[in-house]
């Protein structure tokens, strides 16, 4: 069975882990070795689109597991949200988040989820997902409950929700992949999985 193909999770993602692990996947988790803020800084500064940014991290995050681990395909993955052509970064606090949440409302934004394997530090696999989110028309008192209701996690989801947790407290809709909304392109990622065994 292809789920029984062992792989190394290059992300710290705690979501990232849940995804895969209740899908009962065989993996080990590690954090990349690269400085993803250095990397992400420098592309915002040759003005690389939310898309492409997510891209480049994921393969980055990626080589710098990849080299260090022989026989054993290594995937490394990076979520980036695009609002009217223009990248957001994750809240540092909960008045960060706040200010986030009372753009987004009544809007719509755009997740890219951009995924990578190497085998033997050698790419093997590489997607890009997209899924359209659409928040509800939300007043300050509304953002205000969500938010005392919420724990620091959403912090660590780019959009400071977890579709998972609480985030369809706040969500009107999706277009496209759950799997995707929670930061991993999970069905294209089976799909390689089973391509590449057969592949083996």
């Amino acid at each position: 069975m292809f789920t029984n193909i062992k792989f190394v999770l290059a992300s710290k993602s705690q979501s990232r882990k849940n995804i895969l692990k209740k899908t009962k996947l065989n993996f080990s988790q590690v954090s990349p070795r690269c400085d993803e803020g250095a990397i992400k800084k420098k592309l915002l500064l040759q003005k690389k689109t939310p898309r492409k940014i997510s891209q480049e991290l994921a393969l980055s995050k990626t080589k710098s597991v990849s080299g260090l681990i022989k026989n054993k395909i290594v995937v490394g993955c990076d979520t980036t949200i695009d609002f009217k052509g223009a990248f957001i970064d994750k809240a540092k606090n909960k008045d960060e988040a706040y200010k986030k949440i009372k753009k987004f409302s009544g809007k719509e934004h755009i997740i890219f989820s951009s995924a990578t394997a190497f085998y033997n530090n050698r790419l093997v696999w590489k997607h890009t997902q997209k899924t359209k989110v659409k928040i509800r028309k939300l007043n300050n008192k509304d953002i205000r409950k969500y938010l005392k209701q919420t724990n620091k996690n959403i912090l660590g989801s780019v959009g400071c929700y977890q579709i998972e947790n609480d985030g369809p407290k706040i969500i009107e809709k999706i277009n496209g992949d759950f799997f995707n909304v929670m930061g991993f392109p999970l069905f294209p990622f089976l799909f390689f999985l089973k391509k590449f065994k057969t592949n083996q």
